[in-house]
């Protein structure tokens, strides 16, 4: 991986190719290009107006989907194999989830604000969540772009619950930076423009003669006015006499390059806020005593000895157990020892995990094509439950008054939560705010704001603001999880071919209550009149099998069972696609053709095959290898991206593997930042290893059985391998979605390498649990 290294726009040359000029832009340009309003403001305010067709230039837009001139070509693709003729895309060769929540915030767009201000200070205010994605360094990335300022020059706080964007401050489905890609450069584009046509008017210079870079306009004189002392005078400009319009890629000096965190440093000094750093005013630590079972309730509360010890303010009852408010953290913990407690059990306190796979089962829909008409493979798989575990444990500050209330805590969906607050507390939306704080990790927990809600209970009861943590134990044993799946797959073939392809997935209902069916409806998806619940609607617009074979055919069965889930990273697809693989592997085995040629010869975009040939030649595929070490292979492709990972493994210990190499290919389009885009790639290898090999939670008598890193076995540093090789493809398009891509096809190579290693056919995941 390249080494992260200092914003690239402090490495720009002192002058900035010109834009293009009015009189070059096609005639309908206007009508095309990103469009900018001004707000009120007494220094320049602008926010990105966009609609379906509200893009950049077509010749930009054009170039933009074409690999760079510099870049080594893509291997060229295979001649089409006759197994491609005889596969059917999927709805997600169509429309996939992302896209549909494109179309779901278009309406809301244009209210994303970027302001210059007289210190100079580039702000864009940005509607989504910062978990250590990195998404902050790659917004600011694209308005250092498009403004020609430094990066060292841009801020991007994270703004409040804003319900006027709608469907527009959900942090999810891959999606953040395929939605803010144009309205954020051409917000920056707009901004240029008019801070441009202000220098002119203040020179009596023609505004083309100008040029940009490093935060200021320079004249042919040299005459030089940093931004922040023309945003007054822009703010006034109403029609910028140079063109608002977005880069062509030739031009781009920052977008593409690797790039350092912009908030690296605070982070690793300890400036950087998380909930649990914030100092409101009087909110006081504190804790909750929860069931013996997931969703049990209290039956009786003896608090007499934890009331009397040092540092206890209070002990209420919330309807998810007993809160104690103390004044530090070690006496709530303590007294929340001390309290006396006995529970009602919960809903599932009579299952445990052999009880749930029986369900899960039972759930599937039969075959629609008979093993006794031609050859076939058939495989089960189940995967175990498996929690989100951020390193940064859930916390919420909350200040609840009688008409009033203010919250604190890293939420995925402010909005949603916002309401969900306002209904609980019987107050109007507009009388609770939802701060929203970076987090420390989410991987889809955040989606939900369990703890933002309860400590807004515990505020409420206690007439005091609160700063509530729950503890790793609160988070893995009464907190959300993957739900535990049970998928079935048929494939016949004959003649060389795959005909049909039949994967039945049941698994424990996941919770979507985060705003999802909202924002899909908003996009034209009318569930109730198509007769799909939610999750099949999710299901249908991120699954599709992307090799040609034959008639596929993919449906999902839900159990419905009261035990909390929500969507853990790559939500469906870390099993429905992993289960795919496998079969990929058993198939080729099965008629005899090498994994990697098996795949390139039915995989349906050239893309796909563009990236897999890399990852074989990169990782020197069908090396010899000693006995009990191996390689795998893994692909996937979703939310405008795709992914190869090759890894191998040393399973000379089958009960204690470790993955020594892992070799990475990915094109995800055009990519903003190299260096973050690997960081992902690689979080997605540990994630793969981890609930392939060892992660996971077992239910014991409606218990989940995990309480901490201890016994949630992630994996750790000896775990990981001492090799990773990250190849990224030329840019093929747009900005693609990375954060769910790696996922599935990383957990595949690695169950893949673990199967070929042992000679063994693994069909329970993690593997050693």
């Amino acid at each position: 991986m390249p080494p992260a290294g200092p914003g690239p726009a402090a490495e720009q040359p002192p002058t900035a190719e010109p834009r293009p000029t009015t009189e070059q832009l096609p005639a309908d340009a206007d009508r095309r290009r990103f469009l900018t309003y001004l707000l009120a403001a007494p220094t320049l305010t602008v926010a990105a107006r966009a609609g379906l067709d509200a893009v950049a230039p077509a010749t930009a837009r054009a170039a933009e989907a074409a690999p760079a001139a510099a870049a080594p070509p893509a291997p060229a693709a295979a001649p089409a194999a006759p197994s491609q003729l005889l596969g059917l895309p999927g709805i997600p060769d169509i429309v996939d989830l992302g896209q549909a929540l494109q179309v779901a915030g278009l309406p809301t767009a244009h209210l994303l604000v970027l302001e210059i201000t007289t210190a100079g200070r580039a702000v864009l205010h940005l509607p989504r969540l910062e978990v250590g994605q990195g998404l902050t360094t790659t917004v600011a990335m694209m308005v250092a772009e498009e403004l020609d300022a430094r990066l060292t020059d841009v801020d991007v706080p994270l703004s409040d619950s804003r319900p006027d964007l709608l469907f527009n401050q959900l942090t999810g489905a891959s999606n953040s930076v395929r939605t803010l890609y144009d309205p954020v450069r051409g917000a920056a584009a707009a901004a240029r423009a008019r801070l441009v046509t202000a220098a002119a008017r203040r020179w009596s210079l023609p505004a083309d003669t100008l040029r940009t870079a490093d935060s200021a306009v320079t004249a042919p004189d040299g005459r030089r006015a940093g931004y922040g002392e023309l945003a007054a005078e822009a703010a006034a400009v109403v029609v910028p006499a140079v063109p608002a319009t977005p880069k062509p890629p030739g031009q781009r000096r920052v977008i593409g390059r690797p790039t350092g965190r912009i908030d690296a440093r605070d982070i690793v000094t300890g400036r950087a806020k998380y909930a649990g750093d914030l100092a409101v005013p009087g909110a006081v630590p504190t804790v909750v005593a929860r069931p013996t079972t997931i969703n049990g309730t209290l039956a009786s509360l003896d608090a007499s000895a934890a009331r009397t010890m040092p540092g206890v303010l209070a002990v209420v009852t919330v309807p998810s157990g007993v809160a104690v408010l103390a004044e530090t953290f070690d006496q709530a913990l303590k007294a929340r020892d001390a309290l006396r407690t006995s529970w009602h059990p919960g809903p599932v306190a009579t299952l445990s995990d052999p009880e749930i796979r029986g369900k899960l089962r039972a759930a599937h829909a039969p075959f629609l094509i008979p093993p006794l008409l031609t050859q076939y493979v058939d495989g089960e798989f189940d995967f175990a439950f498996v929690n989100h575990a951020p390193m940064e444990v859930l916390t919420a500050v909350a200040d609840v008054r009688p008409n009033r209330a203010e919250v604190w805590f890293a939420a995925q969906t402010p909005i949603v939560a916002q309401q969900t607050l306002a209904a609980e507390l019987g107050l109007p939306q507009d009388a609770v705010t939802v701060h929203v704080v970076r987090g420390g990790g989410s991987f889809g927990r955040r989606l939900f704001y369990d703890a933002a809600v309860e400590a807004a209970q515990i505020s409420r009861a206690a007439g005091r603001p609160v700063k509530l943590m729950w503890t790793r134990n609160d988070d893995m044993r009464h907190g959300r999880m993957r739900p535990a799946s049970h998928h079935r797959v048929r494939a016949t073939y004959g003649l060389g071919q795959v005909l049909s392809y039949e994967h039945r997935a049941a698994t424990v209902m996941t919770d979507f209550g985060h705003g999802l069916g909202e924002a899909l409806t908003a996009a034209g998806f009318q569930l109730s009149v198509a007769g799909l619940s939610l999750a099949q609607a999710f299901f249908l617009l991120s699954q599709s099998n992307p090799y040609n074979v034959g008639i596929p055919t993919q449906l999902l069965a839900e159990v419905p069972l009261k035990i909390p889930t929500g969507s853990w990273r790559s939500v469906y697809s870390g099993t429905v696609r992993v289960a795919d693989e496998i079969m990929m592997d058993e198939l080729a085995r099965r008629l005899g053709q090498d994994p990697v040629a098996f795949r390139r010869a039915r995989l349906r975009e050239p893309a796909g095959r563009a990236v897999l040939d890399t990852v074989a030649r990169a990782g020197d595929w069908g090396r010899a290898m000693p006995a009990g070490q191996a390689q795998g292979i893994g692909y996937h492709a979703e939310n405008g991206g795709r992914a190869a990972y090759l890894v191998e493994i040393d399973a000379t210990d089958p009960k204690q593997p470790r993955v020594t190499k892992a070799v990475i290919a990915a094109d995800v389009g055009t990519v903003i930042n190299p260096t973050g885009l690997e960081a992902q790639l690689t979080g997605a290898l540990i994630d793969g290893i981890s609930v392939i090999l060892q992660a996971g939670n077992h239910i014991d008598r409606g218990a989940v059985r995990e309480g901490s890193f201890g016994d949630f076995h992630y994996a750790r540093q000896r775990h990981t391998p001492p090799v990773v090789e990250i190849h990224l493809l030329p840019p093929s398009g747009p900005p693609g979605g990375a954060g769910e891509l790696g996922v599935p096809a990383a957990s595949a190579a690695v169950a893949n390498a673990y199967a070929r290693a042992t000679g063994t056919s693994p069909r329970s995941f993690p593997i050693n649990f």
